[in-house]
């Protein structure tokens, strides 16, 4: 009896073995950001992108900094997700290399290249990243001397790492934020308060010539949830990517049409934002009064939608749909 007990464990524990090897391995977690925080656009000058912003598609701009050779003011967002506007032509100073990379591709025109995912434990999310075998750089932070920062002794206002090169057809960074000042987070809720009703930064749009490859980069930093999209209003395909609450579309050209020209014109690129409002009627009409012109709503990943027609002045194109219709891809179509 003992012996044919012995040879059932023995069976039982070669089955379990089997069954390990045999079944899938789990699909990887994200690795570092929890959701889209925000995006770096460049404008030919920072009155023409604050104009743009404010007077023809309703946002509030608020007031930044002249830094070294930079100069930026902000789109803030609900969630502390923004919109950050840059030109050249701040104090003294060179530019950092990211700043650099995007001049070198935009040559002063107006566009974005650079991204930035959120993440709370910036240090874990880094090592993790550098075990897939990505390259980073150092975490690099806010200056001592931050006038924003919250004092000497205490957490600097941001600390972020770049992926670099970076896997995908935007340049990538992740960033951490301690808990703002008082009077820093009451400037922040004011400055979320839109003429255009915006209150979400929901998705971006990265184009290039290869959507299966940003698709299979994504799915590499543990974001492998990717459901299949076209986006007729710009002639473009690919994949809307969850990330958290927020959605990154990796897309390419789907024939002739607007995403195959600014794929010409520019290369890859973030080629488009999706902001969530709180009344898409009257964001609409806000638009419409700006660029004297009548938008159609079409049914987009989130809902009825439209298009502002800001590639000239932005370098992108701006999406607005009903906030609260953005979460996942779960919606998303072919």
């Amino acid at each position: 009896m003992r012996s044919l007990t012995s040879l059932a464990a023995a069976v039982l524990a070669l089955s379990l073995s089997a069954f390990a090897l045999a079944a899938p391995a789990p699909a990887p977690r994200p690795v570092a950001g929890e959701r889209l925080d925000h995006a770096l656009l460049w404008g030919r000058s920072l009155d023409q992108i604050s104009a743009a912003m404010s007077v023809k598609l309703g946002f509030q701009v608020a007031p930044g900094r002249a830094q070294d050779g930079l100069s930026n003011r902000y789109v803030r967002l609900d969630d502390e997700r923004f919109i950050e506007l840059l030109a050249l032509g701040g104090r003294d100073g060179a530019l950092d290399p990211g700043a650099q990379a995007d001049q070198a591709a935009l040559h002063g025109g107006a566009g974005a290249r650079n991204f930035g995912l959120r993440t709370e434990a910036l240090d874990a999310a880094r090592a993790a990243l550098l075990t897939q075998g990505l390259s980073a750089t150092p975490v690099f932070s806010a200056a001592a001397d931050d006038p924003d920062g919250t004092g000497p002794g205490t957490a600097p206002r941001w600390s972020l790492f770049a992926l670099d090169p970076s896997p995908l057809s935007g340049r990538l960074f992740f960033i951490h934020y301690p808990p703002a000042r008082a009077d820093i987070a009451a400037d922040r809720r004011i400055a979320r308060e839109h003429p255009n009703g915006a209150r979400e930064l929901s998705a971006l749009w990265l184009l290039s010539a290869d959507a299966e490859a940003d698709r299979a980069q994504l799915a590499r930093l543990g974001y492998p949830h990717a459901v299949p999209v076209r986006l007729a209003q710009i002639g473009a395909r690919g994949y809307c990517v969850a990330v958290g609450p927020t959605r990154l579309l990796a897309l390419q050209p789907d024939g002739d049409g607007p995403a195959a020209e600014a794929l010409r014109r520019g290369g890859a690129q973030i080629a488009g934002l999706s902001i969530g409002v709180g009344d898409l009627a009257r964001a609409q009409r806000r638009v419409e009064r700006g660029y004297e012109r009548a938008l159609t709503r079409y049914a987009g990943l989130a809902g009825a939608s439209f298009l502002a027609p800001t590639q000239d002045d932005l370098g992108l194109w701006i999406e607005f749909h009903e906030r609260g219709k953005s979460a996942g891809c779960g919606g998303a179509g072919g």
